[in-house]
């Protein structure tokens, strides 16, 4: 068996077209669709700036597939559950597709900037590019991030417990591995915020912001992770 990430721009979407125009917030499935009518309702978690969430949620209402996208919880702080209902008839799921093609995939889909990332479990007997060619139907856009057997992946365990690195948007990433090269993080070792900004170009303060936002997501997913 092998496990394959694949990068989906899903065209025409709202969940993709709307985070497209809010890079810093990012979705997360947190539970399967329901409902035998048109109308089908699953649970997200969103992550970002309040003014985002809330931008992004006042976008997302006016996609003609949702009925209705009410908060679980506070907008308040840098996440949100969200109960979403959408028209069926009028919304393309990629879960859908995949089940439909007999593959396995991991729940937990993660949105970002345009682009959902998705995780599959391929059979020998599974044809990756008849997978790509059904995913990419309708003009959807899809990139191979990762194909290896599950066999040549020494500690699987582990999969898991980075999984949450997903949540990272392109840029929070980038002044994150940026840090970390230039000895951020190094005990004693003398480099400051400045240092990063200098090395990207990028004020202070958004380098700030991009690292503060960076490690509360990577603390929240260990947190999460380990059970704390």
């Amino acid at each position: 068996m092998r496990e394959v990430t694949l990068h989906v721009r899903h065209n025409g979407e709202p969940e993709c077209e709307v985070s497209a125009r809010f890079p810093e917030v990012t979705l997360r499935s947190v539970s399967s669709m329901t409902g035998r009518t048109t109308e089908r309702k699953r649970i997200i978690e969103i992550r970002g700036p309040t003014a985002d969430i809330e931008g992004f949620l006042s976008a997302f209402r006016e996609a003609d597939s949702v009925i209705e996208a009410e908060p679980l919880s506070p907008l308040a702080g840098d996440h949100a559950y969200v109960a979403i209902t959408v028209d069926a008839d009028a919304w393309d799921s990629i879960s859908e597709r995949l089940s439909d093609l007999g593959i396995h995939y991991r729940t937990g889909t993660t949105i970002n900037g345009g682009v959902e990332r998705w995780t599959l479990y391929l059979d020998p007997n599974d044809d990756l590019s008849a997978v790509i060619r059904s995913l990419e139907r309708g003009g959807n856009e899809v990139t191979l991030a990762r194909n290896v057997a599950l066999s040549e992946i020494e500690r699987p365990p582990q999969l898991e417990l980075t999984r949450f690195l997903e949540d990272l948007t392109d840029r929070q990433r980038e002044v994150l591995a940026a840090a970390i090269e230039l000895g951020y993080y190094d005990h004693g070792g003398g480099t400051g915020v400045e240092d990063v900004a200098a090395a990207l170009d990028l004020g202070s303060t958004t380098v700030w912001e991009h690292l503060s936002r960076a490690e509360s997501k990577v603390m929240q997913g260990l947190t999460d992770e380990l059970g704390l």
